[in-house]
């Protein structure tokens, strides 16, 4: 007899979020996605991790997502959950909450383990906030992705996005209207590109410093996929933000592209 347990199914309400993102995106900005996802792992277990550049980027990925057939749970920060309308819908649909700062984060990387297991696509931001390089590249991440993806022997696609950062400035909600009515009235290009699985297999979770250097190759693969999204940008970005924090201490130093 099959005892095999049936994989997480998206939520009617997730899929029909995906559905708005698309229109809400298509509002403000025009949306460009390359690379895709194998069909295989659509469905998971999967490990999406992208770079973080702005509060409008998991609109973006939601959008982005649903283009390519993926509906991943999100790992997301615990203040999101906190709000009465939207952490409701954010329980209903599966996404994983992350109580940064406090005890209790460990607990997400459980959720996290367990939702791999159980087959599903979890996006995660291995920088664990959003990035505040001078030249917005991805900063030196965070462990948890990679070692997530160590305990749970699951593929990570990497995801690179350049634009959104014109859509929603980063201390939103203050100018949250100014921006939006901006976007509008510009409709600047926001690209995703979805990048080939990234190469762990000679990596063992045993070893020490395993999982610093995965991190290290999992951002070295969302950086190489950002180079061609930013071209005529290649070391400050054109859209400048005043609000925006500058913080070189977790830069980190990109292998060279061939």
């Amino acid at each position: 007899m099959d005892t095999a347990q049936p994989t997480w199914q998206p939520p009617l309400i997730w899929r029909a979020a995906q559905l708005l993102a698309r229109a809400v995106v298509a509002l403000v900005a025009r949306l460009q996605v390359s690379g895709d996802v194998p069909e295989a792992l659509r469905r998971g277990p999967l490990i999406l991790a992208a770079n973080h550049i702005s509060p409008f980027d998991p609109v973006v990925l939601a959008a982005a997502c649903q283009a390519r057939g993926v509906a991943p749970r999100i790992m997301a920060t615990g203040g999101l959950f906190r709000t009465p309308v939207i952490g409701t819908a954010m329980r209903r649909a599966g996404h994983i909450r992350v109580d940064r700062g406090t005890s209790a984060v460990h607990q997400a990387l459980d959720d996290a383990a367990a939702a791999v297991a159980g087959g599903s696509v979890i996006l995660v931001y291995p920088e664990g906030r959003i990035g505040l390089d001078p030249g917005m590249w991805p900063e030196r991440g965070k462990t948890g992705t990679a070692r997530l993806a160590l305990a749970c022997a699951a593929p990570v696609i990497p995801i690179a996005q350049w634009g959104s950062h014109e859509v929603l400035p980063y201390r939103t909600p203050k100018g949250l209207l100014r921006g939006v009515a901006r976007a509008m009235w510009r409709r600047p290009v926001v690209r995703v590109h979805f990048g080939d699985p990234v190469d762990l297999g000679d990596v063992t979770p045993v070893t020490p410093g395993t999982a610093r250097r995965a991190t290290d190759r999992i951002i070295d693969a969302i950086t190489d996929g950002l180079v061609p999204l930013r071209p005529d940008e290649p070391d400050r970005p054109r859209h400048v933000d005043p609000g925006r924090p500058a913080d070189t201490s977790r830069s980190h130093r990109r292998r060279p592209t061939s």
